[in-house]
């Protein structure tokens, strides 16, 4: 009997939904994309103006599109239900491209689209199932075209002017932009002064003590000019001083000064819920309170909306969608939420549900909720159990927030009191306290935070650090604490002032919530591209992330510049964020895509053109400086390299040493003179060799001194030589470059989820070097997710050691090298000596020392340092011990499960079996060398005891 395919994007979906289903549906993912442009051409049409794209069925992908092919062809039914968004319905697209060919009923493929994966939900998409949305494929497909027209043609000018490898990106680039804005702003800042004054009070006869703050005198607020905002408009630090002198001037008043309480304003303060999650808010908060980055809080939530097993309750799909701009929510999650509610206590429900304004509300469709938990009877700590410590914070994130934005608002008793200290002039004062009088819907983060303070009280009690205070005073909130009972008119007295020297600061450097905070504010981007913006300017090396905040490398400041210079149209915030209202147009059906992209064009095209023209020439620039050459003296030059800009000594020359025959030299010497002196400068160095040896070396500083020393040079060994003077000295110009020595700037990287199925990423070898990739890159059909990790863009400033180069005596240096750490030689490159990690064994071949070495993939093996003259090669580490049964001169290091042994060379059943080669024999010649039986341990296994 045939079946209907249901086919979604990732097996842990597929799973899911299952269950829900019955045995009349086979469930099958298509592991995201099956189709894309080619990689090797622009695939778009350019000359007629139709922007249509040549699509391929992406490479891996072949196997799974002929196997759903294959199910397709016998089953009654195509069901198509990818992710209810752009991306997903051009998946869908895709497949229907697939497969409608072989369909037997071109009416029975349909798409169905459901924003949580619940019983109640899949029923419902399949009932109500549809055609494939060709607006939504029409606007994933513009927002595809349009980043690979700018991906295809400006990266090959940034591989001519700048460094070959380089990409840029639509979206990408003005993210970037931001950042080194940003950067730019926090050089140029210029800190301003100013003083803040706080007394310290007490009333009711001195029992009880306070802290107010200057904010005036006579009634006129005191405040510091703090320059222009960006429109110009003057700035201003509230309750302030502008410099010693004048807090000295007020302190010295306010010594003899009369304190009264001049007025008390008692008033209740209302807190709103705020909306449940949109994906930016869920993204910044999971960011703020969570420390998750964007790609972990997607890879989670992708987890979670897809399903977690349960236990008796089977794979339960525990949020909706997470990707969505909308703060929408069907009736039915707001009644069950307000059922749930109703049972905290009558004070926590409101008369009617909350309702919260959000973007394109009016066309929000049910597909686009908000960020929900599907059951508010799942609560985080019944399912505890059950879910990973990032699921569980996660979901207890998205749960709270949606629980609370139906609950009542907070109610908070605030008192401003206005203080005046009277001498000459009057002085203000003030004071603000806040106390919480009813929780509302902040219930649950006042649960939490009693219970820390509960758990700090019992850790205080069992450590006997409380003694005198009592247990949690110094966790108390001062937003919360209460002011003592004050009335108008009170006498004070003044205990102490405390006059506070302070700096303005420039504005932080962005992290990755704020970055997603001003991106959603400018519109650039979507939701569901905040996450691959971020991951593409951090693996394209534009950026870096120390200390959680984003600093811009020296190629990310570099590239910024030339592009926003030359493309000042496309590469402009404004017109990004208006492009993107044009994307949300063609999904409305408002306008044609291709009218979209023939606006775009008109002005890509014109930049182009004038770029390719004047873009600056980055890759062969020499700019003068100031710097000076440490072996010679002569300015440096700063020059661009494959690693960024660098210092070069101005008398460095590529010019290759001229050799002085004999014959031609007795002929006409006057004609080899005038040869030379006009294919060097002076001074020159006439030198006679025999092979690499030096047997005469003489420097000349004009013709006839030149002619001399030839002469002279003339038989003093195989071959004379001329070479002009050069300089080989550079150095990395460092202050162009991030810190790589700055705390936190070596951060343990997080773990990485798979965009198709979910599965936490592993790290894998390659011919090109490490990468990561889904665990299932080598299955059968296989999920060919990768992420290529960073290219080295820069090293870190090399440390010179106390040991000197064995070769030539100048210190050796620790540097950083494409597979880790190095010791080399400072002379480098005159002198090539590199520290080996030597082994005190000898080569049993040749005598020569035996070196630790690596592999390509990263694995470690022991070879001979007189390769290739000599091939030894083991994989097991030699010990210097000789056999006490065969007399070998060494012995061989294996470590398996039962521990770590001591084996002969000789004793091939103790040693790891190698795999046989292609094309070898079945059987090899026996080795003239007896068998030998001799292991011994030399450690137990890890973790057990010797």
């Amino acid at each position: 009997m045939a079946k209907s395919l249901v086919i979604v994007e990732s097996p842990a979906k597929a799973k899911t939904i299952n269950k829900y289903l019955g045995s009349d549906y086979q469930v099958e993912a298509s592991l995201g994309h099956i189709m894309d442009l080619p990689k090797n051409d622009i695939g778009v049409e350019l000359k007629r103006r139709t922007f249509e794209p040549t699509l391929i069925v992406s490479p891996g992908k072949e196997k799974v599109v002929d196997r759903l092919k294959k199910l397709a062809a016998k089953a009654d039914a195509v069901y198509l239900a990818p992710d209810p968004d752009r991306e997903g319905e051009a998946i869908a697209a895709h497949l229907s491209m697939q497969l409608m060919p072989v369909v037997r009923d071109k009416k029975m493929v349909r798409r169905v689209t459901f924003n949580e994966i619940t019983q109640k939900a899949v029923r419902a998409a399949f009932e109500n199932a549809r055609d494939v949305d060709e607006n939504l494929v029409d606007a994933q497909q513009t927002r595809r075209v349009l980043d690979r027209l700018v991906g295809y043609q400006i990266s090959p000018l940034l591989w001519d002017k700048v460094r070959r490898g380089l990409s840029a990106g639509r979206v990408q680039t003005v993210a970037l932009r931001l950042i080194v804005e940003r950067e730019q702003e926090i050089n140029e800042f210029n800190p301003v002064e100013y003083w803040t004054i706080d007394a310290d009070l007490l009333s009711g006869g001195g029992k009880h003590g306070f802290t107010a703050r200057f904010v005036g005198v006579n009634g006129v607020p005191s405040r510091v000019a703090n320059g222009v905002d960006a429109d110009g408009k003057e700035q201003f630090l509230a309750n302030a001083l502008p410099d010693r002198d004048a807090v000295d001037e007020v302190v010295g008043e306010l010594g003899a000064a009369k304190w009264t309480v001049k007025s008390v304003e008692k008033k209740e303060r209302r807190n709103n819920p705020k909306a449940p999650f949109t994906t930016s808010k869920l993204q910044q908060e999971a960011a703020g309170r969570l420390g998750f980055n964007v790609r972990r809080t997607m890879g989670v939530a992708q987890r979670l909306y897809e399903g977690v097993e349960l236990g008796s309750e089977g794979t339960v799909g525990l949020i909706t969608y997470m990707r969505t701009d909308s703060t929408r929510v069907s009736p039915d999650a707001i009644a069950e939420a307000r059922e749930f509610i109703g049972k905290l206590g009558a004070g926590y429900l409101p008369a009617k549900p909350n309702e919260f304004a959000g973007k394109k509300q009016a066309q929000a469709q049910d597909a686009h909720e908000a960020i929900r938990p599907t059951s508010v009877k799942f609560t985080p700590d019944s399912i505890r159990r059950y879910l990973s410590d990032e699921q569980y914070r996660l979901y207890k994130l998205i749960w709270q927030r949606f629980v609370s934005s139906q609950m009542t608002p907070a109610v908070f008793d605030q008192t401003t009191v206005e203080i005046e200290a009277k001498a000459k002039l009057a002085y203000d004062f003030r004071v603000t306290g806040s106390v919480l009088k009813f929780e509302g819907h902040l219930k649950f983060e006042e649960e939490e935070k009693r219970a820390r303070h509960l758990a700090k009280e019992k850790v205080a009690k069992e450590e006997k650090v409380a003694q005198d205070q009592p247990a949690g005073a110094e966790g108390e909130d001062e937003s919360e604490r209460r002011l003592p009972e004050l009335a108008s008119g009170e006498t004070l007295r003044l205990e102490k002032l405390d006059p506070q020297q302070k700096f303005t600061q420039p504005p932080p450097r962005y992290n990755e919530a704020s970055l997603v905070k001003t991106l959603e504010e400018k519109g650039i981007g979507r939701p569901s591209t905040y996450a691959s913006i971020i991951n593409t300017i951090q693996d394209r090396d534009y950026v870096k992330k120390i200390t959680g905040r984003f600093v811009p490398t020296e190629i990310g400041i570099v590239v910024t510049k030339l592009l926003v210079k030359n493309f000042p149209y496309i590469f402009d915030t404004q017109y990004t964020a208006t492009l993107e209202g044009e994307l949300d147009a063609v999904e409305d059906g408002q306008e044609r895509w291709t009218d979209l992209l023939t606006g775009f064009y008109d002005h890509f095209e014109k930049e182009l053109k004038v770029a390719e023209k004047h873009m600056e020439d980055i890759k062969r620039m020499e700019h003068p400086t100031e710097e000076v050459c440490e072996k010679c003296g002569s300015p440096l030059i700063l020059k661009w390299g494959k690693f960024g800009s660098f210092f070069s000594c101005s008398n460095f020359t590529k010019s290759k040493p001229m050799t002085v025959a004999a014959g031609p030299w007795k002929k006409d010497s006057k004609a080899v003179v005038k040869k030379i002196t006009s294919a060097f400068t002076f001074p020159m160095t006439v030198k006679a060799m025999t092979e690499d040896v030096t047997d005469f070396s003489r420097e000349a500083g004009d013709a006839k001194q030149l002619t001399a020393a030839v002469q002279e040079a003339q038989g003093k060994g195989k071959k004379v030589v001329v070479e002009t003077f050069s300089c080989d000295f550079t150095k990395e110009n460092y202050a162009a470059k991030p810190d790589l020595n700055a705390p936190g700037a070596d951060d343990v990287a997080e773990e990485e989820f798979c965009d198709n199925c979910g599965r936490v990423m592993v790290l894998r070898n390659g011919p090109f070097g490490p990468f990561m990739s889904c665990p299932g890159y080598n299955e059968d059909p296989p999920c060919k997710t990768i992420r290529k990790l960073n290219q080295k863009v820069q090293q870190k400033p090399p440390v010179q050691l106390e040991e000197a180069c064995p070769k030539c005596g100048k210190p050796l240096l620790l540097r950083q090298g494409q597979y880790g750490e190095f010791i080399s030689c400072s002379g480098y490159p005159k002198c090539k000596y590199i520290k080996q990690d030597l082994l005190d064994v000898k080569c049993p071949k040749c005598g020569g020392d035996i070196a630790a070495r690596k592999t390509k993939r990263g694995d470690v093996f022991y070879g001979c340092v007189n390769y290739p003259k000599c091939d030894f090669a083991s994989n097991q580490k030699l010990i210097n011990e000789t056999c006490p049964k065969c007399d070998s001169a060494y012995l061989l290091e294996v470590t398996n499960d039962k521990g770590t042994f001591w084996v002969c060379p000789n004793n091939q059943d103790a040693l790891p079996k190698r795999r046989k080669k292609k094309g070898a024999a079945e059987e090899e010649v026996a080795s003239t060398v007896p068998p030998c039986s001799f292991e011994k341990q030399a450690a137990q296994p890890e973790g057990e005891a010797a």
